[in-house]
């Protein structure tokens, strides 16, 4: 989602009048605005383009790979499955190319942002955030339902599911993704600038309130709801196939179905994982913060929830990275090669030992000859 990158502190320090037994006490936002004067704008975006590049690359080979494939197969469930994991890579793609761009203008701008005021660019970029960070969740779950529909109940699966219906799925799915992220334009929340003010997300540390806790809560809440719904799916489809695979050999024809459900099956596991692996820190991490922060609690654990938060934007970032190497390394014809490197490795190893076996044996079968002979 974007390519960020930590930068240091300037060694610019601000002299400050002292007051006689005067107490002084820093508002939340006046802390942002100290933390955020004293911090230099990034002057090297060479890591964070390089990062958007890889992630242009991946997603547009993935998207390559994927159009073939659906040209090519005219299977429905199949063609469906293949349409929503188009529409995931091209969201990844999306979002990577228009997150990412806005991040590299505040790497490359002199232009110092208040954090307690965000301008328009901001509130954008917080809306891209949550859109493109729910979208892919939304459609993995998605997929995973559809899977196993599939592999339980295909007559109903094919009763039910057409290229149409999918289409109006995909849409409604985005059209959810976005009604949530326009909620803070409605008074639902707000969107601020986060540490170390390259990026912007939900207010979870600087003065959150109500609306804003709420709004985290319905954001991670929707978004580990859909991790464990297809946690779920992907379970009950797994059991089945293996079930069904120990159960009986059919005919060839229903094995090659088998084998292509298996094959979904195990992408839609990657990308299971490679969600939960990659959105957990940022949505834990986010709704630990503003709930700390709406109770008074952070106080000087303030860096540390900063710095949770930097780590779980980045971990978040990984998985729009990572998606496509899930659909380009767990094909069937990339698993069935290295099935048979490994195979063939398996293979020599053993004839390499029973032919290790046999020369000793046929060595001490040779000496003890040679100790009747004498």
């Amino acid at each position: 989602m974007l390519a960020m990158q930590h930068y240091n502190s300037s060694g610019i320090t601000a002299t400050v009048p002292l007051c006689n037994h005067t107490p002084t006490v820093q508002e939340p936002e006046v802390e942002a605005v100290v933390a955020f004067n004293a911090t230099r704008p990034p002057n090297n975006p060479t890591a964070a383009g390089l990062t958007m590049t890889l992630g242009i690359l991946f997603n547009v080979v993935a998207l390559i790979i994927l159009a073939k494939a659906y040209n090519r197969f005219r299977r429905r469930s199949k063609a469906t499955f293949l349409l929503f994991a188009s529409s995931l890579v091209a969201t990844d793609l999306a979002g990577h190319v228009i997150t990412g761009a806005l991040v590299l203008r505040r790497y490359v701008s002199s232009f110092r942002a208040d954090p307690a005021n965000p301008d328009g660019s901001c509130l954008f970029l917080g809306g891209c955030m949550v859109f493109f960070g729910l979208c892919p969740l939304f459609l993995g779950c998605a997929m995973a339902a559809e899977r196993c529909l599939g592999v339980t109940r295909p007559l109903l699966h094919a009763r039910l599911v057409t290229t149409a219906r999918t289409k109006m799925a995909l849409a409604l799915i985005w059209l959810l993704a976005l009604c949530v992220a326009l909620l803070p334009f409605f008074s639902l929340g707000a969107y601020t600038y986060q540490y170390p003010w390259t990026w912007c997300f939900i207010r979870v540390m600087e003065g959150t309130g109500a609306m804003d806790l709420a709004f985290v809560m319905l954001f991670s809440g929707l978004a580990l709801s859909s991790l464990a719904s297809a946690f779920v799916c992907n379970t009950i489809s797994g059991i089945t196939l293996v079930r069904a695979r120990l159960k009986t050999r059919s005919c060839s024809q229903r094995r090659s179905a088998r084998s292509h459900d298996t094959e979904m099956v195990v992408q839609l596991v990657g990308i299971m994982v490679t969600s939960c692996i990659c959105w957990s820190p940022l949505l834990v991490f986010g709704l630990m913060s503003a709930t700390q922060s709406y109770r008074g609690f952070l106080g000087s654990d303030r860096d540390t929830y900063r710095g949770l938060m930097m780590m779980g934007v980045r971990m978040a970032t990984c998985n729009q990275i990572l998606d496509p190497w899930v659909y380009i390394l767990l094909r069937r014809a990339v698993l069935r090669k290295i099935y048979r490197i490994t195979k063939r490795q398996a293979s020599f190893k053993g004839s390499t030992f029973r032919s290790v076996r046999w020369d000793i044996s046929s060595f001490q079968n040779s000496e003890k000859n040679c100790t009747k002979n004498i």
